[in-house]
């Protein structure tokens, strides 16, 4: 097997730690080395992660932390953290930057969609993305065949500022609204 980074970030230094983000029912938390390292390797589920973790896409953002190990930083890829049981249900992460916008992405687990925790994820990442030294606009794409998505980044408070045949690309601005008051959560069927 190809390394693909993966022995390096075995040994990447922890300079300085990667604060927590904390919501009322979520903590966003660096992800440590050695799980990006498990995940990539295929290793057997750790078990402080939920029983349906990794999903595809945490196997592919931990791939893509494999091959860019400066993702871990502050305004990198993070768990995301389920606080009533402690376990990872899912991955939220900032991409760099460029010209003064970064874009995230996110991801929950099946067991743990239709919670809003997607929702709650993305508002408190999108809001620390927004203190980033350069950074006036935090953007998120979603595909036009997901509208649970859509929602999501809706709730999150993104607006919708264009779509092409495929994507639809969502944006906010310093400061973030205020979170509208929480309907049920639905149903989200797709990461």
């Amino acid at each position: 097997m190809a390394d693909s980074g993966v022995d390096s970030l075995r040994h990447v230094p922890q300079e300085t730690p990667v604060s927590d983000l904390t919501t009322d029912r979520l903590v966003l938390r660096s992800w440590p080395a050695d799980e990006v390292a498990a995940v990539v390797a295929g290793e057997s589920r750790l078990p402080h992660w939920a029983e349906d973790f990794p999903a595809e896409g945490d196997r592919v953002i931990a791939g893509f932390i494999a091959e860019h190990p400066g993702t871990l930083g502050p305004y990198g890829q993070r768990q995301i953290i389920e606080r009533a049981t402690g376990l990872v249900v899912g991955a939220v992460g900032l991409f760099p930057p460029a010209d003064g916008t970064i874009e995230f992405g996110y991801g929950i687990v099946p067991s743990r969609r239709g919670r809003g925790y997607a929702s709650e994820a993305a508002r408190a990442i999108a809001a620390f993305a927004l203190t980033a030294p350069g950074v006036h606009t935090v953007g998120a794409k979603v595909e036009l065949s997901n509208p649970a998505s859509a929602r999501v980044l809706e709730k999150a408070g993104l607006t919708r500022v264009r779509a092409d045949a495929e994507m639809a690309h969502f944006q906010a601005t310093a400061p973030l609204p205020e979170p509208s008051p929480q309907s049920p959560p639905s149903p989200q069927t797709a990461k």
